[in-house]
């Protein structure tokens, strides 16, 4: 289960794979490594995760009874999720490889 970082409003989406890059390059080098590409995506779940102990669990999942959502592990698919989109292996994305479907 992926937690998306959560937007207040639709209009704050990025509007262009440029747009959205700005969003993760944190450092402004025109591409995002997986340091920031895990840290942009695993927003919601730090959010989420009231008492900061790296696990979602009973009061802080959105749905109850929910299975237990570990950072670790979508830290972990994080990753997996990066290097497939990195085509060229060239261990960043660019704007084409962030839109491009994994």
């Amino acid at each position: 289960m992926l937690v998306a970082p959560a937007l207040t409003r639709a209009d704050s989406l990025p509007q262009s794979p440029a747009a959205y890059l700005a969003r993760m390059d944190l450092d402004g080098n025109g591409v995002v490594d997986l340091a920031e590409y895990r840290d942009y995506m695993s927003r919601g779940f730090r959010r989420m995760d009231r008492n900061g102990d790296g696990i979602l669990e009973d009061d802080e999942l959105p749905v109850p009874d929910a299975r237990v959502v570990r950072l670790q592990v979508l830290l972990d698919a994080l990753e997996h999720s990066f290097r497939r989109l990195d085509r060229n292996g060239d261990g960043v994305l660019d704007a084409r490889e962030l839109a491009s479907p994994p």
